[in-house]
């Protein structure tokens, strides 16, 4: 008998959040596996968190100085964060500060340089 993966996966959309839970206990005790299992040793290993920590994907472009030409980076903050007036002036008036956060790293370089080119001193976290 062929196993029918579309009949299976019909009957699991139909089953409650307890029958799952159920499900999941009977597979763990018939193959001796957890469902955690795989969760622990990621989090456990210092060579894992570093390789983690190396493969950053999400950056936050932080102002450092506004520099000589305030009002370029003003400018620039207002096309990089879709701010206002008030609020881009207020930020870069209050540097360091984030301009930008969860970029990726595309973005956040891309940013990066649109800030750097109007006279600002930014950094990369």
């Amino acid at each position: 008998m062929a196993f029918d993966k579309d009949a299976f996966l019909t009957s699991l959309d139909s089953m409650t959040v307890m029958e799952l839970n159920d499900l999941v206990k009977a597979i763990e005790e018939k193959f001796g596996v957890s469902a955690a299992a795989m969760a622990a040793p990621a989090a456990a290993g210092g060579g894992a968190a570093a390789a983690v920590a190396e493969e950053k994907t999400e950056f936050n472009v932080m102002l450092l100085e506004a520099g000589a030409q305030k009002v370029s980076v003003i400018k620039a903050v207002r096309e990089i964060t879709g701010l206002g007036l008030k609020e881009a002036k207020d930020l870069v008036d209050g540097a360091p500060k984030a301009v930008k956060e969860g970029m990726n790293k595309a973005d956040a370089d891309a940013a990066k340089k649109k800030l750097e080119d109007a006279g600002a001193k930014v950094e990369l976290k």
